[in-house]
């Protein structure tokens, strides 16, 4: 395993996550106004991204694990790009590696704070729908189903319309 492959993983990761990026940002705006449908679709081309990126990240996760055990490096669960790095025998190798690492990790952060948005702004509408909701429905105290008064609401004696001593 080459850091080439490695790299060109990487990539396509940062391409990938790149995209999602930009599918938050318009779900931000979709979010906004309020569009049900639009939101729907938006949540199904996510879903595929995600498939797709979890699919590169199970082969980056491979190509690491051979490049460092190729390098006599013990396996471990947790091998990571920074562990390539410090393997890598040529700078330009390294550098290569740093700056697309680098990038991907800044947008996996751009990624996270546009969702955090994102779910800040579906919690906010949630509230907002709760409490219509809530206003919109009568409460039960209020409410005379048959005709009779609520028990424990009224304090005067019942009188009837029918005074039987005329």
């Amino acid at each position: 395993m080459s850091v080439e492959a490695i790299c060109s993983t990487l990539t396509k990761l940062e391409r990938m996550h790149k995209s999602l990026l930009e599918l938050a940002n318009k779900k931000t705006e979709i979010i906004t106004a309020g569009d049900i449908e639009a939101l729907d679709k938006m949540l199904k081309d996510e879903q595929a991204h995600v498939a797709a990126i979890d699919k590169l990240e199970q082969q980056r996760q491979k190509q690491v694990t051979e490049y460092l055990g190729a390098k006599g490096f013990a396996s471990t669960d947790k091998m990571t790009v920074a562990d390539v790095i410090e393997a890598a025998e040529q700078q330009s190798e390294k550098e290569a590696l740093s700056a697309v690492r680098n990038r991907l990790m800044q947008i996996i952060n751009d990624l996270k704070k546009q969702n955090d948005l994102n779910q800040k702004l579906v919690f906010q509408s949630l509230q907002f729908v709760n409490l219509t909701l809530g206003a919109l429905q009568p409460q039960t105290e209020q409410m005379n189903y048959s005709g009779s008064e609520v028990r424990g609401t009224n304090t005067m004696a019942k009188k009837s319309y029918f005074d039987s001593q005329a």
